[in-house]
């Protein structure tokens, strides 16, 4: 019964430190809404897309006679605000941001008017949407699952350290093979399919998804060193599995791949 518990703790601590990750990160649609006299328009704007194709952004509406626009530009150059007027359907208004190559950015806003009033639905600032190459499933969802699982057993393991009469030695065994498979071989190969490179982090940059990936082995290397010879190390194991766990609160693609506009020429 206590392992069941301790097992269920472990999981729920993964599912709420996965989602966090998740619902924080920068590629994370921005959400929110706006009042326009009576109504209320809930809105959300992209901020990841692939390259294939040009980005629709949409904001559903039907107050009578509402107008829109898009402004956008290349994100950190000195190029002019491009304006494109929003078309209406019958789902509210849109228009289409054009599709960059892999890890290029667009910083854009997204301004309605009614009654010659202007509502800027990001205040002031304008948001960024990140562009990547397709990352196909065969290769996305075995990274996703074994990165979940190496997360979970990294929990079990930290839990396990906590217990004295607890023997972590073989979770330690599996964090690290499973970090190794889904950080290390998966991770690099997801890369390349969105951004074209297998590694962005240290030495070769600041990548700070891969640069995260790389302490968070190191950490659990070294629990898996200091344990030989059939030592508890309940100390580094702890450790290691908090340095994943603060790693996993980290908003995921924070400081990721990011195209350097003054390298290519302006298509």
């Amino acid at each position: 019964m206590k392992k069941f518990l301790f097992w269920f703790l472990a999981f729920i601590i993964t599912i709420g430190a996965a989602l966090y990750q998740r619902m924080t990160g920068p590629t994370h649609p921005y959400r929110s809404q706006v009042q326009i006299e009576s109504s209320d328009i809930s809105f959300r704007l992209p901020r990841s897309h692939e390259t294939e194709k040009d980005c629709e952004v949409r904001i559903p509406t039907d107050i009578e006679g509402i107008q829109g626009h898009l402004l956008y530009k290349r994100f950190k150059t000195s190029d002019d605000w491009t304006q494109i007027a929003m078309t209406q359907d019958e789902e509210g208004l849109i228009a289409s941001l054009p599709h960059q190559p892999a890890a290029g950015k667009l910083a854009y806003q997204v301004v309605l008017t009614h009654k010659e009033r202007d509502y800027p639905l990001t205040g002031k600032d304008p948001i960024v949407i990140r562009f990547k190459g397709h990352v196909p499933d065969y290769v996305l969802v075995p990274h996703i699952l074994i990165m979940f699982l190496a997360m979970l057993f990294s929990t079990r393991a930290g839990i396990a350290a906590l217990d004295p009469k607890s023997n972590p030695r073989k979770l330690v065994w599996w964090t690290v093979g499973l970090l190794f498979a889904g950080g290390m071989i998966l991770g690099p190969v997801v890369q390349h399919f969105a951004f074209g490179a297998f590694w962005t982090g240290i030495p070769f940059g600041t990548d700070l998804t891969d640069n995260k990936t790389l302490i968070a082995m190191i950490g659990w290397i070294l629990a898996l060193i200091m344990g030989r010879k059939g030592k508890p190390a309940r100390g580094w194991i702890l450790g290691a599995s908090a340095l994943l766990l603060v790693i996993y609160l980290i908003p995921h693609s924070l400081l990721g791949s990011e195209l350097d506009y003054s390298k290519i020429n302006r298509p």
